[in-house]
């Protein structure tokens, strides 16, 4: 493989126009199709074959709205003494109520009635549903907005307090990106410009990362025409595409840097660290397009889409990384070793000088600190860890988020206020069959019998006469946990029903959706560990030729999953830093945000696993002690390894600033993620566990020497090209048998 990476990185090296123009012209294609075929994003979460889903289409079917459009309310609370059904309040509901039905856009409005059951106990308080044409809320006119605004001013002079609520006037935030991504790009930017010291070296992978998430975006935005797409995957997608795309060209141009500045060909160098670091770049690349494709083997289709989405970036980040990069290095010729900003030209020439005298490197300073206290680092680092995922163990999933905008809460609370905080998830309970009223009033009965019911609903029959629905107002919100327990409970006490009037009943509506859909995802997550950790483990074998560092690698990840989970439960459920952060607290969090963190978050720990361990067990391999090889590879890959994680840890942080609740949410985990597993486990208990194992580390039965095909990651054929072999006449898979 080092040695095809080789040619490639020389032959885009030489023909750097002609890829350099093969890759603009498929830019341009992949725009021209997104403008012409892209369609709007859908903001459907469902789980087709989970109970709630099934009922909720059957629903639709029998019990029609007669209309797809987008609806909101208007929640109006009469002063003292007045109610909404009577007198002077009645009026100014009725007289705001018949202007919104008049405004242009609005299908139609359903007033505030008793019989209706949208006035509160007291007569205070009324909930009018407005329906509109639209079915998204960006399509609904500013005019008509307008309006209706007047329309709740009008209500407001007359006395009454009055808000807005619902999806129509509480849409999600676009996903588009804001000052916090650009902080984010900005601190890139340095970072890169302290490893290469060199501006125009430091552009090269900023340039390679937005072109390959422009070349992502695009790709997503053309694949919309034939997939159902949520507009968080092409969040996903760009924070991830981002992330990867410098780091992998980070890894190769500060290979081929400082072999030119080593005075090695150009062109050469080029080739050298396609075929080296260009490998790993591969090798990790795949680990993050494996643990984001096993997001299949959960059935659930919007997952699906993410996983596939982000999957498709990072591919593209890796091919770019391998073919556009070595044309642009092409570009620049010799002139990526140098600089025309005297400081940056000073630091590089006293590094260079330093480098050359033989000076210890801080890395290699570190690495001798965590062989001397391996054991506290591996205790404490442990602890530590351990301490923070302890919050974990009151993670509870959901598919509601609060929201951020100030009328939406003030409605909301008006109508928890009135109506009590069950009022917002109901359930809705669906009889199916000959029987089907009967069966209805007999479960309406038992619901009312159960513990946390506010009110049950008289049944309502279809038109078909086929089913029959039942509404039970829990006491408690919407993400309680009893509101959960009550669903199971109205579940568990159908059997009986069932059997006797031979009908069907399930229970379905927003809250219960959401309920089954934490449920599956849940039990997903055990599958979904075992199909990624596991191939990701074979692959580590693969590579490494070890038992001991995959599985030491495995661990290392779930010690930073379970440290990164912790703090997300303390921000994002408990409210902590919620006021630095901009973040609310809430019941649950979003269901798919662990699955998500798991899979991401295993990719890019394998990353730097790969490209920490893979130079340790190069220099192992060529006869140094365990100790010696952790040191020197450790000196050899730190410094890049650290800033590639600074890069990642700045790029998904600045989305913690994003106005959408779910990016804020994604950029936290995976940002606290990365920083856990970079600093504390790959820096900190990677060669702490590597001076513990010793040649242990290293270890692997005969019989897998033979059958295990000899994998070189790290390009070790061609590095003997440059220089000569400790020990000639015996390649690594002989020197490593020999040892064991």
């Amino acid at each position: 493989m080092s040695t095809f990476l080789y040619r490639l990185g020389r032959f885009s090296y030489r023909r750097k126009w002609t890829v350099i123009i093969g890759w603009l012209l498929v830019l341009c294609a992949l725009g021209a199709a997104a403008a012409t075929l892209m369609k709007p994003f859908t903001s459907s979460t469902s789980i087709p074959g989970t109970e709630a889903q099934k009922a909720s289409d059957v629903l639709d079917k029998e019990f029609p709205s007669g209309s797809d459009g987008i609806s909101g309310q208007i929640v109006f609370r009469a002063p003292k003494g007045e109610t909404v059904t009577a007198g002077p309040a009645a009026e100014a509901v009725r007289t705001a109520t018949d202007r919104i039905a008049r405004t242009p856009g609005v299908e139609s409005v359903t007033a505030p009635s008793t019989a209706a059951g949208n006035v509160s106990r007291d007569g205070r308080t009324g909930i009018g549903r407005i329906t509109f044409t639209a079915e998204q809320a960006d399509k609904i006119g500013a005019a008509s907005v307008e309006t209706i605004e007047a329309a709740a001013g009008q209500a407001r002079s007359a006395g009454l307090t009055v808000a807005l609520g619902g999806q129509a006037f509480d849409p999600v935030p676009e996903a588009g990106g804001g000052a916090g991504e650009g902080v984010g790009v900005l601190i890139t930017l340095i970072v890169l410009v302290v490893v290469f010291r060199s501006l125009r070296a430091a552009v090269v992978p900023l340039a390679m990362a937005v072109v390959g998430v422009a070349m992502g975006v695009l790709a997503l935005l053309t694949l919309t025409s034939v997939v159902a797409m949520d507009s968080t995957a092409l969040v996903l997608a760009l924070m991830l595409g981002l992330a990867v795309g410098v780091d992998y060209a980070l890894f190769i141009v500060s290979r081929h840097q400082t072999q030119v500045r080593d005075g090695m060909d150009p062109e050469e160098s080029a080739g050298l660290a396609v075929g080296t670091a260009g490998s790993a770049v591969l090798f990790a690349g795949a680990t993050v397009v494996i643990a984001l494709a096993a997001l299949t083997v959960v059935r659930i289709p919007f997952l699906a889409v993410m996983g596939l989405g982000a999957a498709l970036t990072v591919v593209i980040a890796v091919v770019l990384a391998l073919t556009l990069l070595p044309a642009v290095l092409g570009l620049l010729g010799p002139r990526i070793a140098t600089s025309r900003v005297p400081a940056l030209r000073r630091s590089a020439r006293r590094s260079l000088d330093k480098q050359r005298s033989g000076a210890v490197s801080t890395g290699v300073r570190w690495a001798r600190l965590m062989d001397r206290r391996r054991w506290a680092v591996l205790v404490l680092g442990v602890i530590g860890l351990g301490v923070l995922a302890v919050p974990a163990a009151d993670l509870r999933l959901g598919l509601s988020l609060p929201s951020t905008n100030a009328e939406a809460v003030r409605a909301q609370k008006l109508t928890d206020d009135a109506f009590g905080a069950g009022y917002s998830g109901t359930l809705v309970v669906l009889v199916e069959g000959d029987r089907a009223e009967a069966a209805a009033q007999q479960i309406a009965g038992a619901a009312a019998e159960l513990p946390d019911v506010a009110s049950v609903a008289p049944a309502r029959l279809s038109g078909s006469g086929n089913a029959a629905m039942v509404g039970v107002v829990p006491k408690s919100g919407p993400q309680s946990e009893r509101t959960e327990q009550l669903l199971h409970d109205i579940r568990a006490a159908r059997d009986g029903i069932e059997k006797t009037t031979d009908t069907d009943i399930n229970v379905t509506g927003s809250t219960a959706v959401s309920i089954d859909v934490a449920a599956k995802l849940t039990a997903a997550l055990p599958v979904y560990c075992l199909v990624v950790m596991g191939l990701a483990v074979l692959l580590l074998t693969l590579v490494f030729r070890s038992i001991a560092v995959p599985l030491k690698a495995a661990l290392g990840f779930l010690l930073s999953l379970g440290g990164s989970l912790g703090v997300l439960v303390a921000v994002l459920q408990w409210g902590w830093l919620s006021s630095v952060l901009g973040t609310q607290g809430s019941p649950t969090i979003i269901s798919f945000l662990p699955i998500l963190l798991i899979g991401i978050l295993f990719g890019l720990a394998m990353d730097y696993e790969v490209f920490l361990v893979s130079r340790m067990r190069e220099e192992y391999a060529r006869g140094k002690s365990p100790v010696a090889a952790m040191v020197d590879g450790f000196g050899h890959g730190s410094k890049v390894v650290t800033a590639a994680a600074v890069i990642m840890v700045s790029v998904f942080g600045s989305f913690v600033f994003s106005d959408m609740q779910i990016t804020k949410g994604m950029g936290l985990a995976l940002a606290v993620g990365v920083l856990l597993d970079a600093f504390v486990v790959r820096m900190c208990l990677v060669p702490a566990a590597m001076s513990v194992l010793q040649h242990v580390a290293w270890w692997l039965p005969r019989f897998l020497h033979r059958v295990l095909p000899h994998v070189d990651v790290e390009g070790e054929k061609l590095t003997r090209r440059q220089e000569p072999p400790a020990e000639a006449g015996r390649d690594d898979k002989d020197l490593l048998a020999s040892r064991h």
